[in-house]
């Protein structure tokens, strides 16, 4: 269609919209044609420079979460957004600059929509020799659509900008990096058979979690649109991404059937949700064959509900919470009380699990949104953050050794629900690094959906961890088969600082991991110091001032969270392996898959403690290296230890929170993920089935590049 006929079209698209209003019985009349709805601001970057380009922002803000606004081309049902400038003469606009759209289906039509606020970019070409001092304000008129379920309302926004009051926006760093970038080369594009075909370059060795193609044109020619509501095709042939769209052929005028195909297609290709890059296409040859990109498909919302509540189940008997399994059995077995301590007891853990479940995943998702590379059990990454948990835990393994105790903070008394708060966050807190098999699915679907779900399965999980606590403070019957408080609870008291002291051990060490050795040993003489203050200061002649102690030491902790991560070192020496493997990115991996060979990736971290008992129960065996070496098994290994935006990116299109995760790539084949909970012999089987090949073969070609530092 030409410009004027598109233009009719969409004015059609608006009358029906308005009169949709007057349908439901008893409607009220038609309401004034405004921006009430989706509520739009007009924001310069700064002031404008003659010659150069001058952006602006078109910024959208629903009224209610219900409402939503749509892409350029609104799919089966909507209306794109129409700009009406208002320049000085020589300035003009250039095409708006979108974020990447979601799709939503309401009763089988596909629509390209934003839910809650986002942000339109629109560049302003400033020609030469411009008075940009003595402009008179720029003027737009936007012509969009607000929508929910069931209701549609045009809008339209009459807005005025000065461009000499114009100052520099904060917030167009965060817009900016919301648009889909363009993508450097060149697609091409073919029309068969009621199929589109769309060949797009891009690297082999970039992941794509949950692909799907906006396809900018609505008509193709000859009566053809793209069918949005059907499933999108996607192969691989090398650094070319095929991807197949059906078409649908529409009824329409002879004359439009006649049309021919456009000689350009604009869109976006998005990779997972949010994420994606804008492209160009013209006609061309496209590959018929390649192969077949898995794509990602979220379960249902109950089924991640209930995968995040066995999650958290599951930790309390993973190895990484055993320590906290020391206060908890203390709390159980002092449960004998009256009836209402336990319940206060069993809530007000349950009430710190969820807490600092909530509060984790809250501080993930805003760091993931301001553009921060973080996964699930980040804070342990952070060497500030280890400090004050060694600290902690040296505390806990000193109260419980009978070194010093504190009123309200003793680990044994009854009926006092800020100890059994406490030690629900505590819980919550270290449990973070055991992602389990149930988790994976859940976490990972977190990252990619709208806050409040996402915010639904961490609450999810803190509940699952709390909820055998939770019951035994609720239910009478399963209080009484606990053994009777009594002196020995003493003895067991002192038993159970064994292994928090175990826990003190091995955040230490993770020290000496994390940050090297003058890290290490500044966090030793820490926990050193720790113990001194507390056994001195707990003895009896300190009796009238038991906090002294506490307090003493939280001075000591703050002091050494401020100065020893300055101490960190660039570089820690690398674990070995009898795997040898090259450590991860993507150029090494994309090497490996291109030798021929099998490959197994695995991702891990010095504080996750069930990566590291998968490691010694199916990696690190001699029967996997030999195994491995028959067949030319290829490895790499990923450590997440610290902070790594690279890994955080690719566990991320994995469709995983954190680690553990492995990866087993046959010749030729995109990768298959393994159970995050491996057998002895996983490994070896799956290097059996491999056809044999000289041992260490395709290893080496990649030794060069390895690096020898995390």
């Amino acid at each position: 269609m030409d410009g004027g006929a598109r233009r009719f079209a969409r004015a059609v698209l608006a009358l029906f919209a308005a009169l949709a209003l007057l349908m439901p019985a008893g409607a009220a009349a038609q309401p004034q044609i405004s921006d009430d709805n989706i509520r739009a601001e007009l924001i310069a970057d700064g002031g404008p420079t003659a010659g150069g380009e001058w952006m602006l922002a078109l910024h959208f803000v629903p009224r209610t979460d219900e409402w939503h606004g749509y892409w350029s081309n609104p799919g089966d049902a909507g209306l794109g957004m129409e700009l009406a400038w208002d320049l000085p003469r020589g300035w003009s606009a250039g095409e708006p600059l979108y974020p990447v759209p979601r799709r939503l289906v309401i009763g089988g039509l596909m629509n390209h929509v934003y839910e809650g606020a986002y942000t339109v970019l629109v560049p302003i070409r400033v020609p030469r020799g411009a008075d940009v001092e003595a402009i008179d304000p720029i003027g737009l008129v936007a012509d969009y659509l607000a929508c929910t379920d069931k209701l549609c309302v045009p809008q339209r926004a009459e807005l005025e900008l000065d461009p000499a009051a114009a100052e520099d926006d904060p917030r167009f760093v965060r817009w900016r990096a919301s648009i889909a970038p363009t993508l450097d080369s060149r697609a091409n594009f073919a029309i068969e058979d009621r199929l589109l075909r769309i060949g797009i370059p891009l690297p082999v060795d970039m992941d794509l979690s949950e692909p799907h193609l906006f396809v900018e044109e609505r008509e193709l020619g000859r009566g053809l649109r793209p069918a949005y509501a059907r499933q999108q095709t996607f192969f691989r042939e090398g650094d070319l991404l095929i991807a197949e769209i059906p078409l649908d052929q529409l009824n329409l005028p002879a004359e439009i059937v006649r049309e021919p195909a456009p000689t350009r297609l604009d869109g976006i290709l998005a990779f997972s949700r949010d994420v994606g890059v804008r492209f160009t296409a013209v006609p061309g040859a496209v590959p018929n064959a390649g192969n077949p990109v898995p794509v990602r498909e979220i379960p249902p919302f109950w089924i991640l509900v209930a995968g995040a509540i066995a999650g958290g189940l599951l930790l309390n008997i993973m190895p990484c919470v055993f320590p906290i399994l020391s206060l908890k059995a203390l709390s159980l077995a002092r449960a004998g009380g009256s009836q209402a301590e336990a319940r206060r007891e069993g809530l007000a853990y349950t009430a710190g699990v969820l807490i600092a479940c909530i509060g984790l995943g809250a501080l993930l998702l805003a760091l993931r949104s301001a553009g921060e590379a973080v996964g699930w059990a980040f804070q342990l990454q952070e060497p500030g953050v280890v400090i004050g948990l060694l600290a902690l835990a040296t505390a806990i393994a000193a109260n419980l050794a009978g070194l010093f105790d504190l009123p309200s903070f003793s680990l044994t008394r009854r009926g006092e629900p800020a100890g059994a708060f406490a030690t629900g966050v505590l819980a919550a807190f270290v449990a973070t690094p055991c992602t389990g098999p149930f988790m994976a699915a859940a976490l990972g679907a977190a990252l990619i959906l709208p806050p409040v779900e996402a915010l639904l399965l961490f609450a999810s999980l803190g509940f699952g961890l709390a909820l055998p606590f939770l019951a035994i403070g609720l239910i009478p019957a399963l209080r009484r088969l606990l053994p009777r408080p009594g002196p020995w609870m003493e003895t067991f008291r002192r038993i159970m600082s064994v292994p928090m002291a175990l826990t003190a051990a091995a955040l230490l060490w993770l020290c000496f991991r994390l940050g090297g050795t003058t890290f290490g040993w500044g966090a030793a003489a820490l926990a050193a110091v720790i113990v001194v203050i507390l056994a001195v200061l707990g003895r009896r002649r300190f009796a009238a001032r038991p906090w002294a102690g506490l307090l003493a030491a939280l001075l000591v902790t703050g002091a050494a969270i401020a100065f020893l991560p300055r101490v960190v070192s660039e570089e820690v020496e690398v674990a070995e392996s009898l795997l040898d493997p090259t450590p991860f990115s993507k150029s090494a991996l994309a090497d490996a898959r291109a030798t021929g060979r099998p490959v197994f990736v695995w991702f891990t971290a010095d504080w996750c403690v069930s990566c590291k008992v998968n490691e010694s129960v199916a990696i690190e065996r001699e029967a996997t290296r030999e195994a491995f070496q028959r067949a030319g098994v290829v490895t790499l290994r990923g450590d997440w230890t610290r902070r790594d935006p690279a890994i955080t990116e690719f566990l991320s299109n994995h469709g995983a929170a954190g680690v553990p995760l492995y990866l087993w790539y046959e010749p030729g084949e995109e990768g298959r993920q393994l159970p995050q909970v491996l057998g002895p012999d996983a490994l070896v089987t799956l290097a059996q089935a491999a056809p044999d090949h000289p041992a260490g073969a395709g290893q080496d070609k990649l030794r060069p590049d390895a690096g020898g530092g995390r």
